[in-house]
């Protein structure tokens, strides 16, 4: 089950609104819900993606409202591109845009939300230390 469902939408989307846009469409909803996990989980690919979202067989263990309101913003945007019924366009937009400028902090450790887990690194063979490794050739010696 996804993290949110569309009945959580209807603190940013008014359920007639949301029935308005879609035309009573649920997959297209689903569908938007998809979108905006997928987009949240390229941002946040240190954390433990298992534990913060889920999947289809697991719940997600971290319940976190901040991570949820940025979900249901993306969400929303994806779903008043199709039209923008009663909606204030540019509202979204805004909030669209500082969602995903809030993943981009997250992402490069700008801001660390507490309680979220990052992902077990110990099976993986990367170099210690920081995410970024860095090696040279070796010396050229030249005789003439």
């Amino acid at each position: 089950m996804p993290l949110i469902t569309q009945a959580d939408l209807g603190t940013h989307l008014y359920a007639d609104v949301l029935s308005e846009i879609t035309r009573a469409d649920d997959t297209i909803v689903s569908k938007a819900i998809d979108t905006a996990i997928q987009e949240a989980k390229m941002y946040l690919a240190r954390y433990d993606l298992l534990q913060l979202f889920g999947n289809d067989t697991t719940p997600a263990t971290v319940q976190d409202e901040y991570l949820k309101s940025l979900l249901k913003d993306i969400a929303c945007w994806h779903i008043i591109r199709l039209a923008n019924v009663n909606i204030d366009y540019n509202a979204f937009r805004t909030a669209y845009q500082d969602a995903i400028a809030a993943l981009k902090s997250i992402m490069c450790g700008d801001a660390n939300p507490a309680g979220w887990p990052y992902r077990d690194t110990s099976a993986d063979s990367s170099p210690e230390g920081d995410d970024v490794s860095w090696s040279s050739n070796p010396k050229r010696e030249n005789y003439f």
